[in-house]
């Protein structure tokens, strides 16, 4: 195959379906094709009123899933190797990089944002992006969740969230389910929070001890009345409203997570901050080596992923039928797949 077919961001709103060449990889490369690519809330605001981080015209995608099809000189990956792609890509030699930390390399690009992505039939990114798991035995539609699983396990990480700890995870979306998932897995008691009854119907499948529906009382209320205080909160929504909620819920020696993304600035009061000994954690992406081999264990360790994601689009309707769901906040499902080979929607195989 010389030509393939790939959803290209040009603008707001103008997103094109286009026949490509097919890329050649280069020295430390591979082409995989992609049998699955996560859509989520960053590629939402990038077709929305982008361009935010990308460069454009860029293939969008940057939680996908595939198989070898060939590699460049200096790679060992085998063909036909199932792999997920942490999308992350980073320099390996300014002091984040060789300290580990690579999602914050001084050169950090992002397959997807910066360079052309998954959302087509084949995409070319550097080898150290991918992760070979087809021992693991996953279904494509399983491992196309990797990449939004692995962002969890850092926000876990960065935490220092541990058993026996209580947690609250407020908003259970797009993040916020895995992240529920990802707390419960270390075994902490998580409280989760959310406007809609199904999503808190989910978070308690994923492993939450107790929901609140946001709204009915506040967390520091839920909190008091349980017995409970949190050791860990993590604001996923992205709102002030939601912020506000998590500081007023935080016991002092408290630690919070602000995930979700504000759009405004919100108040720093860090003198009353200080004298209750907060620590604030910031948390941005993931580094692949330390979180993706552990995201891939994390969605090993559950027979049935449908729940988050249970029908997988064709490449016709990303914009359609994922991206614009997406913006208007109004997605069915937690998480929605592109299958670039589908010509049709079908439902989505987890074992």
């Amino acid at each position: 195959m010389t030509r393939m077919r790939a959803a290209v961001l040009y603008g707001p709103g103008d997103l094109r379906i286009e026949s490509r060449p097919v890329p050649t990889p280069g020295p430390g490369e591979a082409l995989v094709r992609v049998s699955g690519c996560g859509v989520c809330g960053s590629d939402a605001t990038e077709y929305s009123r982008g361009p935010v981080l990308t460069h454009l015209p860029v293939v969008l995608g940057h939680e996908f899933t595939g198989t070898v099809e060939a590699v460049g000189d200096g790679v060992d990956l085998p063909l036909g190797a199932q792999v997920v792609c942490g999308a992350g890509i980073s320099c390996g030699e300014c002091k984040p990089c060789r300290a580990g930390r690579t999602n914050l390399c001084r050169r950090y690009r992002t397959a997807g944002l910066q360079i052309d992505g998954g959302l087509a039939e084949f995409v070319r990114v550097p080898a150290a992006t991918l992760l070979d798991v087809t021992a693991w035995g996953l279904a494509s539609d399983t491992l196309a969740l990797a990449q939004p699983m692995a962002i969890a396990v850092h926000a876990v990480a960065r935490s220092g969230l541990s058993a026996g700890q209580d947690a609250v995870v407020l908003g259970i979306g797009g993040i916020g389910a895995f992240l529920t998932y990802a707390a419960a897995s270390v075994g902490a008691r998580v409280l989760a929070v959310d406007r809609s009854e199904a999503r808190l119907a989910l978070a308690r499948d994923l492993g939450a001890e107790r929901t609140l529906l946001a709204g009915e009382q506040s967390v520091a209320a839920e909190l008091a009345a349980s017995g409970r205080e949190a050791d860990v909160l993590f604001e996923v929504s992205g709102s002030r409203a939601g912020w506000d909620e998590v500081v007023a819920a935080a016991l002092p020696g408290a630690v919070l997570v602000p995930v979700g993304i504000q759009r405004e600035d919100v108040p720093v009061p860090l003198g009353s901050w200080t004298l209750r000994e907060y620590t604030i954690v910031g948390t941005v992406a993931h580094a692949i080596a330390a979180d993706l081999p552990r995201a891939v264990e994390l969605l090993a360790g559950r027979a049935d992923w449908a729940d988050v994601a249970d029908e997988v689009l064709p490449l016709d309707e990303v914009a359609a039928g994922a991206l614009e769901p997406l913006t208007r906040g109004g997605s069915r499902q937690i998480k929605t797949i592109i299958d670039p080979t589908a010509s049709r929607r079908r439902v989505a195989r987890h074992s």
